[in-house]
This record gives structure tokens, sequence and C-alpha cells, in this order.
């Protein structure tokens, strides 16, 4: 799974294009095997690595919330559907849907197919439609796997956040790709995987229309926040990122912010 922001907000512009708030999509993304995949899956997983939660705290018990996750590896998006402590419909690069047999399993398991690379109103519908019914989305504002510093940033997650007034919860995750690992490899057999939860960071609903100033300063500003959950994280674990990708297996970046 790999998805950074679904608006294509850019620096430069005044206002969105739109003059109302943007409508929810007309049903909730599927939820039945999003609950009952989740208690077999973390068996499953747990027979290969070792999972360490640290600040599950963070999470609220109830209404929206936006994960907003640092992205290494492939394997970070299933870990976060799996471990959170609420079931997460995470967005997910439109690629993954093209796979042979993943399509129907990704729909009916709740995830929210996101066009990388141009504006994306239905993944934007649909992450509302979570966020306003009060369940959880999953978010990867770098917009593709990489170092996982957060050097990359899109608006995506800043934009929902003031649109729905979701908190925002950081998520860093260490282990799910070894130094030197290609982008599609998955942690070794016996390997321990850290996800460490941060404080929200909460930013006030927006009166619509919202400047694209606005989006970007917030955006900015929740990254700040995720680069210090970052050197927390750091010295929670005493772990490091694994470093960026091979040369030959940068995953091109969105050009949607």
């Amino acid at each position: 799974m790999s998805a950074g922001g679904p608006t294509g907000e850019s620096t430069g512009t005044t206002r969105h294009p739109g003059e109302e708030l943007p409508r929810s999509a007309p049903r909730h993304p599927p939820q039945v095997l999003l609950h009952r995949l989740r208690p077999p899956s973390r068996w499953l997983v747990g027979r290969r690595l070792r999972v360490r939660l640290h600040g599950i705290e963070h999470v609220p018990a109830t209404g929206p919330v936006i994960l907003a996750s640092n992205h290494v590896g492939v394997a970070d998006g299933p870990l976060l559907a799996v471990f959170s402590p609420r079931p997460v419909h995470a967005l997910t690069k439109r690629e993954m849907f093209a796979l042979r047999g993943m399509g129907r399993f990704l729909l009916a398991s709740g995830q929210i197919p996101l066009d990388r690379f141009n504006t994306d109103p239905a993944a934007v519908k649909a992450c509302l439609r979570v966020l306003r019914d009060g369940d959880v989305i999953g978010i990867f504002p770098e917009g593709a796997r990489g170092a996982g510093d957060f050097e990359r940033f899109h608006r995506g997650a800043a934009y929902l956040a003031l649109v729905s007034g979701a908190p925002i919860v950081p998520v860093i995750q260490f282990g799910t790709r070894v130094p030197g690992a290609g982008m599609g490899a998955l942690p070794p057999r016996g390997s321990a995987v850290d996800m460490v939860y941060g404080a929200p960071y909460r930013l006030d609903a927006a009166p619509w229309p919202r400047t694209r100033e606005h989006v970007d300063g917030a955006s900015l500003l929740l990254r700040e926040h995720l680069i210090s959950h970052l050197a927390q994280a750091r010295a929670l674990t005493g772990r490091e990122l694994p470093g960026p990708l091979p040369v030959a297996e940068v995953d091109p970046p969105s050009s949607v912010a």
C-alpha cells in the first residue's frame, strides 16, 4: 500500500476550484472483511515476525482518526491495517488493485484506491465518508516508499484534517525493510518490527473555501510534528530507518499533493 494525498493542492494558487464543501461518498467502504481478517492475520504475521506496538493509547478509542505513517517498504500498509488498535481504511495506490487477485480483495477489505498522479475526487469522498462515520483512515504522506524520514511530504493528510476536524495520529514503523533491500522486500523471518504511535495532532476544521496557502501552512506544521515524533520513536526504540531505496528501485513520486 502506498499513497500520498488525494487533493491535488499545490503552492501558488489561492482557492479551491469548487464552491461547496466536498460531499462524502454515498456508502461507507466495506467493513466485514476489514474486521474479520484482523485476528487471523495477526496470528499469521506473528508466526514470521515479532511486531511490537508502542503508544497505542494515543489512538482515540472512538471517533474519526487519521493515521499518518512513514513509508519504507511494501509491508507498511498491511501491518498498519492488521495491527492498528482500530480497523483502518488505508489509501492504497490504484496500481495495487490491478494486480491479479488483489483488486477484489482490497476493495472487500475496505481499502481505498488512490490515483497518485491526478486529483482524485472519489478517494477524497471515500475518506470523508469514513471520517464522518467516525472511523479510521490510513495515509502515507510521503506518497511513495523511500527513506521514511518525511523529506518528501504531501498535503493530503492536512487537507483531510482541515475538512473533517479529525485528529492525525503519527505512526513510525521500524524494521519493515532492511538497509539495502528493494521496495518489494519483506522483513526477514524472525525479525522485529516496531510500530510507534504518537500524540495526536489537531487542526480545527476550516470554513469553506480554504485557501491552498492555508493547506500548505497546515501541512508544514504537520510535517514538523511527524519529524519530531520520528526523533522520539528513535529514542524510544533505539532503532534507525533503513535509508533510501536502491537507486534502480526508487518508487516514482506522485504528482498529487
